[in-house]
């Protein structure tokens, strides 16, 4: 493949892995549940589809296009439209959220990278692949929390910050992992990456 046609396919997985992610981050996540008389209901999960988009994207699309994603996702959101969780602006530098969303930028580099160089791509190898980008967006989330904690920059407490923003959504976010590394598989085989 010559330069243009790789430039021309890179920028085109860069705005679909864009695009999943903005959408991504409208969907509210839920489960079917079993209720007490045994009939299926929806349970509303805290948590978006933002971040399994962001995995996802990584997944099918690779490091290249996840990066260039997540950098135009970020830009958005700081500068130009209220894409972010809890709206957005450069304002949002300053809230807790926003050490999670710098860890986007490796995470989508290790879970693509994981993906990339796997002999073989099979479902499990997929699975750790998105487990270890959740956790580098969690560690670096709760990195920025201590540290803005230890400067009084909130005026919640490091414990409150940290149940809200990792521990109450982390298990969540692991329950959606399954699902994240089917939709996965099916992407890839639908564009002929396997």
């Amino acid at each position: 493949m010559n330069n243009p046609l790789r430039n021309l396919a890179l920028l085109g997985s860069s705005l679909t892995s864009l695009l999943m992610i903005l959408i991504g981050g409208m969907l509210p996540s839920a489960i079917l549940g079993l209720s007490e008389n045994f009939s299926f209901h929806i349970v509303d999960l805290p948590s978006s589809w933002q971040i399994p988009a962001l995995l996802l994207s990584g997944m099918v699309y690779g490091p290249s296009s996840g990066i260039i994603a997540v950098f135009a996702y970020l830009t958005i959101g700081l500068f130009y439209l209220p894409v972010f969780h809890g709206g957005g602006s450069i304002g949002y530098i300053a809230t807790p959220d926003f050490g999670y969303l710098v860890g986007f930028i490796p995470a989508v580099w290790i879970t693509g990278r994981i993906v990339q160089t796997a002999k073989r791509k099979t479902l499990l190898a997929l699975f750790i692949s998105a487990v270890c980008g959740l956790t580098i967006i969690h560690s670096i989330g709760i990195i920025n929390i201590i540290f803005g904690s230890l400067v009084s920059r909130w005026q919640q407490g490091v414990v409150e910050l940290l149940l809200t923003y990792s521990i109450s959504t982390f298990p969540i976010q692991i329950l959606l992992c399954p699902a994240i590394v089917l939709i996965a598989k099916s992407l890839r085989k639908i564009q002929l990456l396997e």
